[in-house]
């Protein structure tokens, strides 16, 4: 297996020697390897799609232009993927939108607390025109936005208590992503944000350096965090999504009907991940379950109530604000 450490050293030599066709491109009789990288495991939905993509795209060139894929973090955290795309030492990433609100202001507005109503709602939006917009501002990083997965609802889980209002919050560490509009939503409810990465999480609170975290149930299963965290409660406060992006140097590199092709299949690929995702999440709720998890409903009003603030300020920014009142028309 590929290690990061040897994986990194090739790719970024192959970026000095030729920094517009990514760390495997083989050239040999026309043909191309593009890779892709995912900090989850080998059978989660978003790997899934991108895997489909990869068989679709040998199937279709005759094995002219084929996938390699790198899961479970094999190549490191996500934003190290992140600059590896930017950079061309990786061709394709799936990535958290929390991780890219900082370099990518519009992704802000798929990521506000309670902008979406259930996962009907996001995915009508994911497929429109707001969908389209937040995936055309990614060339102002050097990326391409290839397909926007939903990733289902983000509630809080923790290994102290359940949580049915904010002040059951109040105190606890937990992990978030390095978002700041998640660390800043975790203040509000009066907890103490701890930004980690996925893989760290297990660890810091089985040690008890954190409380517990929020994230979807698939994950919150894959990642068997269930193991160190008894309570799951269902906030909902957020239904951010996943994005597939991909190096825009690598993309420009691909000949104009291989970038066609590709952006195709990115999109074919949304129906096949959602339907995997249906099923995986129900399947893992089914198995929390039956392991002792205790799951409970919130105060919705109540949290949405504290996030109110935070919503506030994000309604000062026109371009936000603009986006977040389509999403809203379409509830």
């Amino acid at each position: 297996m590929m290690n990061r450490r040897r994986f990194l050293g090739a790719g970024l030599g192959a970026a000095v020697a030729a920094p517009l066709v990514g760390a495997y491109a083989q050239a040999d009789e026309g043909r191309r390897v593009l890779t892709a990288s995912d900090v989850h495991v080998k059978d989660y939905p978003t790997v899934e799609a991108v895997r489909w993509i990869g068989d679709a795209m040998a199937r279709e060139t005759g094995g002219r232009l084929t996938l390699r894929q790198y899961h479970s973090g094999q190549l490191g955290r996500e934003a190290e993927a992140i600059d590896m795309a930017r950079f061309g030492v990786i061709d394709i990433t799936r990535v958290f939108s929390g991780a890219l609100n900082n370099a990518l202001p519009l992704t802000q507005a798929l990521c506000l607390p309670y902008v979406f109503e259930s996962v009907a709602h996001q995915r009508r939006v994911l497929d429109g025109d707001v969908g389209q917009a937040v995936l055309d501002s990614f060339g102002a990083r050097d990326l391409v936005g290839l397909a926007l997965y939903d990733s289902g609802a983000r509630c809080f889980y923790n290994n102290k208590h359940p949580i049915t209002k904010p002040a059951d919050l109040h105190g606890m560490k937990m992990r978030v992503a390095a978002s700041d509009i998640f660390i800043r939503l975790i203040r509000l409810l009066g907890a103490n944000p701890t930004p980690m990465s996925l893989g760290e999480t297990f660890s810091a609170m089985e040690t008890h350096m954190i409380d517990g975290a929020e994230n979807n149930m698939r994950s919150f299963h894959s990642s068997r965090h269930f193991e160190a965290a008894k309570y799951w409660s269902e906030t909902r406060h957020s239904y951010a999504p996943d994005v597939l992006v991909m190096s825009r140097a690598s993309f420009q590199s691909l000949q104009p009907a291989d970038r066609e092709r590709l952006v195709r299949l990115a999109r074919e690929s949304v129906p096949i991940m959602r339907a995997k995702w249906d099923a995986s999440e129900s399947e893992a709720r089914k198995a929390v379950l039956e392991h002792g998890i205790q799951a409970n409903e919130v105060d919705i009003p109540a949290f949405r109530k504290a996030a109110q603030p935070l919503l506030d300020a994000y309604h000062q920014q026109p371009q936000i604000e603009a986006l977040y009142r389509r999403i809203r028309d379409l509830a």
